[in-house]
């Protein structure tokens, strides 16, 4: 923290002179740190990023901010790196407040600086708790259950957020072109090569196209209070596994028009980073489970458009780091690699409004296994899960979990619910088969009617259709549905008496709807290969499309 007695000069006496590289020479050594503060071994770690120093003390990391002008950010004085460190900790607490201790000066000399000393300032630091790098997400191993957990934290903490107000002048169509148009300039200076910048101007012209066409979709969404106040630099690297759970640190200080965003922008960052490192798979768990939990299915409408520019974001950084000359052979051959990989991967987000999308229906009585089901296709297909259950409660002004009371046949359970629940599903469906992701919707369907309605909804929009029809013997759903009931997990709240009058109403599928329909055997389902093997048979949509 800053010494009481320390002098808090909004300019550097050092600020003309100051020898940087001295500076951080001589923040490497232990002497200028706190008495007790480093350990035994009197090491000091040092880390470097495109716009910072971190330096690793005991159990403190120190952030210092280099005196760099990128444009897009201003570190050029004392003064503006000082106010940088204080909206640092304020955005950080917000997320991560046992991690972002304070802010620290630097005295005395650069050749011999004292941290929290006395006399004039040099430079300010972020103090941090310092955490075992091995715990940030990109050095960690991805799971199931830690991608559901980081989904839920981050679609809470977007819910927690007050929108920006009408007259500010973020989120708007032209607040959201020009750090896109930044990206390329910024990576243009650079030389990548001649096949970078032909790729580089097919995306530029796709980004204003795609822009342009989505410019009422972004005014609507701003208006909607889409736009608040955002981390604005969310990737694993910036999210450590602190006492086993997710936190979220190192939020965008520097610009507030880059923080100020669409919650759907951010969402868009960390989707690009878990499909850059592989992850696809859980990149697809992760964005069910957040919009399963906040219910923002127009996100997808603009998530190609952020993507694209997310994965420029990551080009421009690395395009920065080659641009400052600083590398060995090695690191500057693998930053141009990776540079080119982000350019790639922000091609193929232009073609996802091309493919032909599907429509899956699952049909099947209470605790037949379709939300399983929907679970494992989700991961392997591009695939957004509209779950009847969870619409249902959203519709009338409940939490996904929350049990609602209703009795069997009244509250959110009568006839009019369930019928503006399906008009619901159908809404939702088409939007999304019109961003170019397939629709899996987890219902019932046990009425002829409803499941005419989605077929003809699949032939209107030209999506592949298919019904997967869940069976078990009767006594296996009944004692599937008690123990679901019993155990109060499940955002179903169907008991024994609604699958009695399921199994009394149900209407058989008709001959005709048999071409469409692939079986399942509940007890013993086929293995996750097959059953992709079949739908893609059934809609006449390839794996690969």
């Amino acid at each position: 923290m800053i010494n009481p007695s320390t002098q808090v000069a909004r300019d550097s006496p050092y600020e003309a002179e100051l020898d940087f590289p001295c500076l951080v020479a001589g923040l490497r050594r232990p002497e200028a740190y706190p008495l007790g503060l480093v350990g035994a071994d009197g090491m000091i770690e040092h880390l470097e990023t495109h716009i910072s120093h971190v330096f690793l003390a005991g159990d403190r990391a120190y952030k210092l901010k280099k005196p760099v002008n990128l444009g897009f950010l201003d570190f050029s004085t004392t003064e503006r790196r000082h106010d940088f460190c204080q909206e640092e900790l304020r955005l950080n607490r917000r997320l991560a407040p046992e991690l972002y201790l304070g802010l620290v000066a630097v005295t005395g000399t650069p050749e011999k600086p004292q941290l929290g000393g006395t006399g004039p300032v040099l430079e300010y630091m972020v103090e941090m708790r310092r955490f075992d790098q091995r715990d940030r997400l990109d050095h960690c191993i991805l799971t199931p259950d830690l991608v559901d957990r980081l989904a839920a934290r981050l679609a809470t903490f977007h819910d927690s957020l007050p929108p920006a107000v009408v007259d500010s002048p973020y989120g708007t169509p032209a607040a959201v072109l020009a750090p896109m148009l930044e990206n390329f300039r910024q990576i243009r200076v650079r030389s990548l090569g001649t096949e970078c910048q032909a790729g580089l101007d097919r995306l530029e012209d796709w980004t204003r196209a795609r822009w342009q066409a989505l410019t009422p979709v972004i005014e609507q969404r701003r208006a909607a209070g889409r736009v608040r106040e955002c981390h604005g630099d969310l990737h694993r690297g910036n999210i450590a596994l602190i006492k086993g759970e997710p936190l979220f640190f190192d939020a965008l200080e520097f610009a507030p028009q880059l923080r100020w965003i669409d919650t759907a922008s951010e969402l868009a960052f960390l989707l690009m980073d878990l499909e850059e490192a592989g992850e696809g798979p859980l990149a697809r768990r992760l964005l069910n489970a957040y919009l399963g939990q906040c219910g923002d299915y127009g996100a997808l409408q603009v998530l190609d458009l952020y993507q694209v520019y997310r994965a420029l974001v990551r080009a421009k950084v690395l395009a920065i780091r080659l641009g400052q000359g600083e590398l060995m052979a090695e690191e500057d051959a693998a930053d141009h690699q990776a540079c080119a990989g982000y350019l790639a991967l922000a091609a193929s987000y232009t073609r996802r409004c091309e493919r032909r999308p599907r429509l899956l229906l699952t049909r099947g009585l209470s605790g037949s296994g379709k939300s399983w089901l929907a679970s494992q296709l989700r991961e392997a297909l591009p695939l957004i899960h509209l779950r009847s259950d969870i619409e249902r409660k959203r519709l009338f002004g409940f939490a996904p979990e929350e049990r609602t009371g209703s009795p069997t046949d009244g509250g959110i359970y009568t006839p009019d619910a369930g019928a503006r629940t399906y008009a619901r599903l159908r809404e939702l469906a088409a939007m999304i088969l019109g961003c170019g992701y397939d629709v899996l919707v987890d219902a019932t369907f046990l009425r002829r009617d409803q499941r005419c309605e989605f077929n003809a909804l699949a032939a209107a929009r030209g999506a592949g259709f298919a019904l997967l029809v869940m069976e078990a013997p009767v006594a296996v759903l009944r004692e599937r549905v008690a123990s679901r009931q019993a155990a109060g997990a499940d955002a179903s709240e169907a008991g024994l008496a609604v699958l009695e009058r399921q199994l009394r109403s149900q209407e058989a599928l008709e001959a005709e709807e048999m071409p469409q329909a692939l079986i399942i055997d509940a007890t013993a389902p086929p293995p996750l290969e097959e059953l992709m093997a079949a739908v893609a048979g059934l809609t006449g949509v390839g794996l690969d499309d």
